[in-house]
């Protein structure tokens, strides 16, 4: 109404990016999840049905051998069965026709993916990846080494600046990409699934990401030598993997390891026991019982999160950069300031999971949402039970149960086909008995559930909590390439990086070349002095500072010569002169006078005004 609509304009066109960023991500991630389980799934149909044929043979074989011993009208004991069963598996396996699964090499599918991915670099890049087998990468610790490397000039001339080390800063590039790349295939490693490109594709586009953010200048041989051992790394993990999955489907050790389960049935039918509770009580602990534990994990991330994001801190990005701040100044510690100056992103991580264990640690927040879950999977499980009308087989009877779960529940194929083997229960008793069962079932559940210690909850959770409400407090994840203050722009999706308040340029390593001393001044003043700068990526050329964007395109700092750093940071930096000067090998700052007098509950004000917190 005011005719200032312009002022909205900057935040609807952000918005509107970061949407349909957001939706790009998302269609990625979804379709190439389905593509890999549709891909897995495909090629264990014929496994599948190589496993029923042979279930099917087996159980051919068993009530045969029990019509024999019956036939001899003598009574037997477990022994004598035990030794007719043996010999009649043994006799019946060797009528079967097993062919050994075959192994693929993963390292041939991610050399060619990580070629791929490096064929637009040009030719240069694919002879360097061509010195070096993939499977003798990521053996040992990542140390970047530069070559040809021009020696630093910052002793040469006085009264400008340089930047902090370029072979520390690609070391700590290398390092975080390493991190964030190892906890991925740790991800994928967990769900014990078969190997799919989209895995090592998913990793490369982490590293791309990573480089193309990081204002450290990347040449090549970086780009190619990280990129070599993190996949070479990633390979070997995914080749055992792959291996670990071809054996625990192998038809012959699927049929070995229900060997027993087979036994004890024969006994069951020879002797005509009454299987029903036997049956009732399997049935729960091998199919119904790991299908419940799945969606307690499945949902409990997702709850964790909202409950979280109920939290002031968590309601928007600035306010929980904030309560990062003050958090810090009340703890006092000047490694936690060295931690998130220095690992940004590590440390607002470990920051969030230390406020998720504090929160869901204290009280019966957890333990609550866990009942609910529990008792919401009893009642379908008990409403299935009772949809389920018992007549023709128990075979039918229990596929309508699993049916009516479909949506709600998954049950492993494999357990129910190998509780279905000679079970000839009465199925309205075994009905009965199950009703019973998935009652003691989830008592004995909630209690094993609430036992367990809140970490180990965590590391079973299909969504995880920390790193979901990570990426929504993170932002771009960039940082200022002069003072490493967080850019201020929200979402992932714009081109251009700003931030409102500069720190000084000391607590982002930077110094006075000549005297080594840390710098107090801001990057709003400099970009309007005459001062000149280099760095690694100026290729230790002297820039004018007001032409940063020469070397910078990305980033807009804006220009205000009365423009001061926030008291909390010249209160931090007075403190800590002498340790920062320390930890980056520097002489401490000049610090102004008036620093020195700036208290603690002033720089806590200061954040205030900073914020516009009220």
């Amino acid at each position: 109404p005011e005719g200032h609509v312009y002022l909205v304009e900057g935040y609807r066109e952000e918005f509107s990016n970061s949407i349909k960023s957001l939706r790009r991500q998302t269609e990625s991630s979804v379709f190439n999840q389905l593509t890999a389980a549709a891909d897995i799934k495909q090629g264990l149909k014929e496994l599948d049905k190589i496993k029923a044929t042979y279930t099917e043979e087996i159980e051919k074989a068993v009530c045969t051998l029990i019509d024999k011993c019956r036939l001899k009208k003598v009574k037997m004991a477990d022994r004598e069965l035990d030794e007719s069963f043996n010999k009649m598996w043994t006799e019946t396996l060797n009528t079967l026709a097993f062919y050994e699964q075959q192994t693929s090499n993963i390292f041939t599918s991610v050399s060619l993916q990580l070629r791929t991915n490096l064929s637009h670099k040009g030719s240069h890049a694919c002879e360097l990846l061509s010195i070096k087998n993939l499977q003798d990468c990521g053996l040992v610790s990542f140390i970047y080494t530069p070559k040809g490397m021009r020696k630093n000039i910052r002793n040469k001339v006085k009264g400008w600046w340089t930047s902090t080390d370029p072979v520390k800063a690609r070391q700590e590039t290398a390092d975080s990409i390493i991190s964030a790349c190892n906890d991925s295939v740790s991800d994928k490693i967990k769900k014990k699934t078969n190997y799919h490109d989209t895995y090592i594709q998913e990793i490369l586009y982490i590293i791309d990401e990573r480089l193309s953010k990081d204002d450290v200048d990347t040449d090549i041989e970086f780009e190619v030598s990280l990129k070599q051992h993190i996949c070479g790394s990633a390979a070997k993990e995914f080749q055992k993997m792959h291996e670990d999955f071809i054996q625990e489907n192998d038809p012959y050790r699927c049929l070995q390891k229900n060997k027993e389960k087979f036994c004890t049935a024969f006994k069951d039918v020879f002797h005509k026991r009454d299987q029903c509770q036997k049956k009732a009580e399997e049935f729960t602990n091998q199919c119904l019982k790991p299908a419940v534990e799945d969606f307690i994990h499945r949902s409990l991330g997702l709850n964790i999160i909202d409950e979280m994001l109920t939290r002031e801190e968590f309601s928007t990005r600035m306010s929980f950069q904030y309560s990062v701040l003050v958090d810090l100044i009340s703890k006092n510690e000047f490694e936690l300031y060295l931690y998130y100056i220095c690992s940004y992103e590590e440390y607002l991580k470990s920051q969030i999971f230390d406020r998720i264990k504090d929160h869901f640690s204290e009280g019966s927040i957890l333990s609550e949402i866990e009942n609910r879950h529990l008792e919401s999977s009893i009642g379908n499980i008990d409403g299935a039970i009772k949809k389920a009308i018992p007549t023709g087989s128990l075979k039918t009877f229990v596929k309508d149960i699993c049916k009516e779960l479909g949506d709600k529940l998954v049950i492993s194929q494999d357990a129910l086909g190998a509780f279905m083997v000679l079970n000839n229960a009465d199925q309205k008793q075994f009905a009965h008995w199950l009703t019973v069962s998935v009652k003691d079932m989830a008592g004995a559940l909630i209690a094993e559930i609430q036992d367990r210690p809140f970490e180990t909850k965590l590391k079973h959770l299909h969504v995880k909590p920390h790193i979901e409400l990570f990426n929504r407090v993170i932002g771009c994840g960039h940082q200022c390439p002069f003072c490493s203050v967080p850019c201020d722009a929200g979402g992932k999706a714009h081109n251009e990086h700003f931030a409102s308040l500069h720190r000084p340029q000391g607590l982002g390593e930077h110094r006075w070349a000549g005297t080594e001393q840390l710098m107090t001044d801001i990057c709003s003043s400099l970009v309007v002095s005459g001062k000149t700068f280099c760095c690694n990526t100026t290729k230790d050329e002297w820039h004018l500072y007001k032409n940063y964007k020469e070397t910078y395109p990305n980033w807009d700092i804006r220009p205000d010569v009365s423009l001061e750093a926030s008291d909390y940071w010249k209160y931090v930096m007075a403190k800590y002169n002498n340790e920062f000067a320390a930890a980056y090998m520097a002489n401490p700052a000049d610090i102004p006078t008036f620093w020195k007098n700036i208290t603690k509950e002033q720089a806590k004000e200061s954040l205030k005004v900073s914020f516009n917190v009220k």
